[in-house]
């Protein structure tokens, strides 16, 4: 009995479940719980009709929608050019890829402050990139296709590096059972390659997407805050807020963005626990 109890007993490097538990709640509640649930407190210094009618006045909206519009538009290029970055570091060899490989957490190690006054100085009328882009008649930097281009630059690395495991774990078998039972190089990608991607390639939408409708730094400087021409983002709208210590306001704003977030989550969660399902049924 006491060696098959040996046997069941699961052996763990640290000791302790009380002990363990108790230090990872108190963390969870010191960093994550009690900030989020003051959050809560000062929203709710203010009555239902003072909190609606903050969420609705126009320059509120108009922020909501250019943090959720540009997000989702930087979150879709993203996918795209997510998907060819991860398959070119994965299916070839060329000279430089660990260095291009490298590169692609460049958004996670910059500070984001730096990223925002080095792309509007590249993309302003007289910057390398929107000199000859004001040639053309386009105008990156101070528009929504400035904070589109930020978006982009901060949320590529999600989607790279969440497609870039499956692709090096997807077994080759698949391919070649494809191609030999006459399937097309694209065939085979729609049908086999990308239905084992789309869980992944959905959880990189997704975290680039929360990481962009939260943004701050990154698109702080090319956005140019306009309320005129609606280029003043959500995380802008709330710091304007604290700068005039109006701190239910802000506070309430932060509170539907700490939803928005928590639904965009939820779903990430969702989708990796069907794919977790779906790999263990195979």
């Amino acid at each position: 009995m006491k060696r098959r109890f040996r046997k069941n007993k699961k052996i763990r490097v640290i000791p302790g479940f009380h002990l363990t538990l108790g230090i990872t709640v108190t963390m969870l509640s010191l960093i994550v719980l009690i900030p989020l649930a003051s959050v809560m407190v000062y929203s709710l210094k203010l009555s239902p009709s003072e909190f609606f009618g903050l969420l609705t006045k126009s320059n509120v909206l108009y922020a909501f929608a250019t943090s959720i519009g540009c997000s989702f538009l930087a979150a879709c290029i993203n996918v795209v050019f997510g998907v060819i970055l991860a398959w070119t570091l994965t299916r070839y060899d060329f000279p430089g890829k660990r260095i291009l490989d490298g590169f692609i957490e460049l958004p996670f190690a910059l500070p984001t402050a730096v990223a925002g006054i080095t792309l509007s100085k590249m993309y302003s009328d007289t910057g390398v990139i929107g000199k000859p882009l004001a040639v053309l008649g386009i105008k990156a930097a101070y528009t929504h296709v400035g904070l589109v281009i930020a978006l982009v630059f901060v949320g590529i690395p999600f989607v790279v590096r969440s497609v870039q495991p499956v692709l090096e774990k997807l077994d080759g078998q698949y391919e070649e059972a494809a191609y030999i039972l006459g399937a097309t190089p694209s065939k085979t990608f729609f049908k086999v390659i990308l239905s084992e991607m789309k869980p992944a390639i959905l959880t990189g939408f997704g975290l680039a997407f929360a990481r962009g409708v939260g943004e701050y730094g990154s698109v702080i400087y090319i956005s140019g805050n306009s309320a005129k021409e609606h280029t003043q983002v959500i995380s802008y709208v709330i710091m304007q807020k604290l700068n005039y210590i109006d701190y239910a306001s802000a506070t309430a704003i932060a509170l539907v963005m700490l939803i928005i977030s928590f639904l965009i989550l939820f779903a990430v969660n969702i989708i990796q626990m069907k794919q977790a399902q779906r790999t263990n049924q195979l």
